[in-house]
């Protein structure tokens, strides 16, 4: 490359970096802005009448594994913390199963329809989308609730005598939260199925390979990545839910994301709410980069 090139190469470059710089600071602004104000708060002090005190502590990032209790005069383990911790994970890992029972022969249906009737089915499955997350869960509670369509179709099909009481429950929320995400898991179960080569399954067929034997062997393998993205895009947004949790769970049934905000607007404690925010985002964090890890690692032998 000749020196004038090489000048010519720098200048572009250059120039690149000064037409980004203004999208650059919006994103630092828009971005990073809000989020270092949420760690300062994190480090900051609550006093007793729901203000902050600007005073340097780490009281709010004990205050998510431990309370202060005032009979004892010290800091004892927050058994209700570590539940609700607990019941959020769990529900975020039982939400993205069930998504994937009920997404994988959803999308494996869709794909290996006609060319020309994989739209109709794929405008099916995103039209939940166009209806507002609130609008949706009050449906599904109209459908669980005790005079709803589930209990009232049992009823008057003799199966059971009294309602079941469902609403409220972690398998509300669970139900929930499946219907909610399921359109997260089928979309890339979806594309990954539809470029699956079919003569595969005919090779397999021929070696006398059974179903099972075919599937677990031959079909999970190749569309591991788009379960994988499909497990993060429904893991991570069940992590963090509030509003179906909330209306469906009532206040027995709390997530990390009804925890945070009562913190903030009831328990007037903006830096254990804070430490709790930060925390949501190093566990949705660490969930990205393994997924970033697993999709390096599978990507070259199924590009």
């Amino acid at each position: 490359m000749s020196p004038a090139e090489a000048a010519s190469v720098r200048q572009s470059a250059k120039n690149g970096w000064l037409l980004s710089t203004p999208a650059l600071l919006v994103l630092a602004l828009a971005a990073a802005g809000p989020l270092l104000i949420v760690v300062w708060y994190s480090f900051l002090t609550a006093n007793d009448t729901g203000n902050v005190i600007y005073t340097p502590s780490v009281e709010g990032w004990i205050g998510i594994l431990y309370t202060f209790d005032i009979f004892e005069g010290g800091w004892v383990l927050a058994d209700a913390h570590l539940t609700i911790f607990w019941r959020s994970v769990w529900l975020s890992l039982c939400t993205t199963a069930l998504t994937f029972a009920v997404g994988f022969p959803t999308a494996w249906f869709i794909a290996t329809r006609p060319p020309a009737k994989r739209a109709m089915w794929l405008f099916l499955i995103t039209i939940p989308f166009w209806t507002n997350l609130l609008i949706r869960t009050f449906a599904i509670n109209e459908v669980i609730r005790n005079e709803g369509i589930l209990n009232s179709s049992l009823i008057w099909l003799g199966v059971i005598d009294i309602p079941l009481q469902i609403n409220y429950t972690e398998v509300a929320v669970l139900i929930g939260m499946t219907y909610v995400y399921l359109p997260l898991m089928v979309l890339p179960l979806f594309a990954t199925i539809e470029r699956f080569d079919m003569r595969l399954l005919e090779a397999s067929y021929d070696l006398y390979a059974s179903r099972w034997h075919t599937l677990r062997r031959v079909i999970l393998p190749i569309v591991k990545p788009g379960i994988i993205a499909g497990s993060i895009l429904v893991f991570v947004p069940s992590l963090g839910a509030y509003v179906t949790p909330r209306i469906l769970g009532g206040g027995k049934n709390m997530m990390i994301g009804n925890f945070i905000e009562l913190q903030f607007l009831q328990g007037k404690n903006w830096p254990l709410g804070a430490a709790l925010s930060v925390t949501l985002l190093i566990i949705v964090m660490a969930a990205l980069l393994i997924y970033v890890r697993v999709a390096n690692r599978e990507g070259p032998g199924h590009g």
